[in-house]
């Protein structure tokens, strides 16, 4: 297995990049090779303060240009055909690696992944998912930002492609499906709301656990929480914030026993989003990462863990043959309508 990490990315790049890489080779288990994609000299160089990397499962493929978070996404893509973010994707297309992970430009990434790797045949609108915390076990989040503007049958291939990546890389066994509204009622909602609950409602291939108000996400009531990108992006900064601020609550506590001990620690870790690593980019015909740019080398090595679980579960695969199967479901369905 290889999988290509966008050397260029961080907001810190190659540091963060090239030390998250030594850890993932050296804490991970499995048989992998890590390709860095980026400007030769300046990883080698960073590669050369590292200290030893297990021989053989590293190699560096020079790219000589990088996309900004400044730049047009879709401008960008076109115009640097060789930033380390369109040669590592264009080495996955080419089957010289398994998956892309990158912390660059969240937009480029996923204007790069639409052209270079392709929607899945039945894929209307490709949905980054990303894993929020609970009091139980953390929660798959779709879409995180790719849409802002969606239909309710975007939200329900959202279901389908968050219930695969549930059960593929969370291993949750016929995973919860909810719905993000402001009530528990079916009628509650806006119209794009209550007309996804009826579709939801009325697949039988997925376990529908009914609307999920935000209070409720932190409880665990779900394995997949589907709302459209313009609700999951505020809800997720909400979520990145929250643990610094508590934190920061802790910490100035003025004598309270909190204040930087284990308390302190444990809170961190629960809400701490580089626990989990990058957020795939779903409904792609391959395996495309997005971390955050702030992230440090602990985020970049459990981005590259999520991209193995993908590649090994075959996750790509199963996406694409439930889609087919739920595509052949509602074509019998409106024939038998129309009849």
């Amino acid at each position: 297995m290889r999988i290509a990490l966008d050397a260029m990315g961080t907001d810190r790049h190659p540091e963060v990049e090239v030390q998250g890489a030594v850890q993932a080779l050296r804490e991970l288990p499995g048989d992998f090779q890590i390709v860095l994609v980026g400007d030769r000299r300046v990883v080698e160089a960073e590669l050369a303060r590292s200290g030893p990397v297990p021989e053989g499962r590293l190699e560096v493929v020079h790219a000589s240009q990088s996309i900004t978070p400044g730049e047009a996404p879709a401008t960008a893509v076109r115009r640097k055909p060789d930033s380390s973010i369109v040669v590592g994707l264009t080495l996955q297309r080419e089957g010289k690696v398994d998956a892309f992970v990158s912390a660059g430009s969240t937009g480029a990434v996923m204007a790069a992944s639409l052209f270079i790797l392709r929607p899945l045949p039945g894929v209307d609108r490709p949905a980054v998912a990303t894993l929020l915390p609970t009091a139980t076990e953390p929660v798959v989040m779709l879409d995180a930002g790719a849409n802002v503007d969606s239909k309710p049958h975007h939200l329900l291939q959202f279901a389908h492609l968050g219930s695969i990546y549930a059960t593929d890389v969370l291993r949750r066994g016929n995973p919860r499906v909810g719905l993000l509204n402001i009530g528990e009622e079916p009628e509650k909602g806006n119209e794009l709301a209550v007309e996804t609950h009826r579709l939801l409602r009325e697949d039988p291939t997925l376990n529908f656990a009914g609307n999920v108000e935000g209070r409720d996400i932190i409880r665990g009531v779900c394995d997949v929480l589907v709302t459209d990108g313009f609700v999951g992006n505020v809800l997720l900064k909400f979520y990145e914030s929250v643990a610094q601020f508590f934190c920061q609550l802790l910490d100035n506590g003025g004598g309270s026993p909190a204040a930087g001990g284990p308390e302190r620690s444990r809170l961190w870790e629960a809400l701490d989003y580089t626990s989990y690593g990058g957020a795939p980019l779903l409904g792609v015909n391959g395996i495309s990462i997005i971390c955050h740019g702030g992230s440090p080398p602990r985020a970049v090595r459990n981005a590259i863990r999520v991209a193995i679980q993908a590649v090994e579960t075959q996750m790509v695969g199963h996406i694409a043959a439930d889609l087919g199967a739920h595509g052949a479901v509602r074509g019998s369905r409106r024939l038998a309508e129309g009849a």
